[in-house]
């Protein structure tokens, strides 16, 4: 099998790649990565040799880019490719718009005219913000509050739309907040990490209280594996990992494990818009498709944590490069 995967140089995508390489070891991977600020061709060096792997730098808002590409054999396209902080789509929408939208289109036309199956890795955001009980189901309606979740629920119902007017082969997953290796360290887990290492402030929104449900990267991945072998054409997967926790919860564990004081924490005012609560049911991918995330929360944080103690190098060349200026302008003066 050969796959294109989009956005291969972020944090999911990366972790993607390994793992269906390892899994796979005949499968064939195609990298295609604008390397915007958030892909970082390093996190895949390892690979440079392989002949399993190609990577190509482009635009999926580039047809000819795209047409070319799978037009060489490509069975299945995984678009991982998107803007996706929160904070920077409440700064400037047009990016999330014409990289979440309109290469996403890009990408189902190509798809559609060379007959591949078509995976949309979307986000829990795009169902809003749930109160204190509940689960979110692949029924729930869609109400992004966000800039970013709005984009990325516009390109789902694109792909829906594809697969009810064309026929194409399409599924969508959504799923809950990741962690792992590779985070971009403008994401919570990572941030409170390499902060809390460099003694500084960890900067929290509000009260901190906000809940999340956290899965590690690869449960996340090996799901999507499920999903392109044996996911119904026309469906959608939620993929959770059944690990609800408050922002400060993480933050204060993450001290804990560090050893690092809770003197450090800076509570910062809230971000516009910012949803309360979410949480996955992913009940239908577990009954379907047999998956269940088996990495527990608290043995995945710890070796979360050490993966970036041991690889203090990798963050700091991007809290020092490009980055710096956005990092200090989003968590100063707050």
């Amino acid at each position: 099998m050969k796959l294109l995967v989009t956005g291969g140089c972020g944090f999911i995508g990366t972790n993607f790649i390994y793992y269906m390489l390892e899994e796979h070891p005949q499968y064939n991977i195609v990298n295609l990565d604008k390397l915007t600020y958030a892909g970082n061709p390093e996190n895949l060096k390892s690979l440079e040799r392989d002949h399993r792997y190609k990577f190509i730098k482009g635009d999926i808002v580039d047809p000819k880019t795209v047409e070319d590409l799978v037009s060489e054999g490509i069975d299945v396209i995984v678009n991982f490719a998107a803007e996706s902080h929160v904070d920077r789509s409440i700064l400037d929408c047009s990016e999330f718009i014409k990289t979440n939208v309109f290469g996403t289109t890009v990408l189902l036309e190509a798809a559609r005219n060379f007959g591949c199956r078509f995976i949309q890795i979307s986000t829990d955001e795009v169902y809003g913000s749930l109160g204190d009980e509940g689960y979110f189901t692949e029924d729930s309606p869609l109400l992004p509050n966000s800039p970013y979740s709005a984009s990325k629920s516009s390109a789902d119902l694109l792909v829906r739309a594809y697969f009810k007017t064309y026929g194409l082969d399409a599924i969508i997953t959504r799923c809950s907040n990741n962690y792992g290796p590779y985070q971009f360290p403008e994401k919570l887990i990572p941030l409170m990490i390499s902060n809390a290492l460099e003694d500084k402030k960890l900067p929290v929104y509000g009260t901190g209280k906000n809940v999340r449900d956290w899965i590690h990267v690869k449960d996340h991945c090996r799901a999507i594996d499920y999903v392109i072998h044996h996911g119904k054409s026309g469906e959608i997967y939620n993929i959770g990992g059944n690990n609800e926790k408050t922002n400060i919860e993480i933050v204060e564990t993450i001290l804990e494990i560090i050893g690092k004081p809770k003197s450090l924490i800076h509570f910062v005012k809230d971000r516009p818009g910012h949803d309360f609560r979410y949480a996955i049911d992913s009940s239908k991918l577990k009954k379907e498709l047999g998956w269940k995330p088996t990495i527990p929360f608290e043995d995945g944080l710890k070796e979360t944590v050490k993966w970036y103690i041991d690889n203090q190098a990798w963050w700091k060349r991007i809290k020092s490069g490009e980055y710096r200026l956005y990092y200090e302008r989003m968590y100063s003066n707050r």
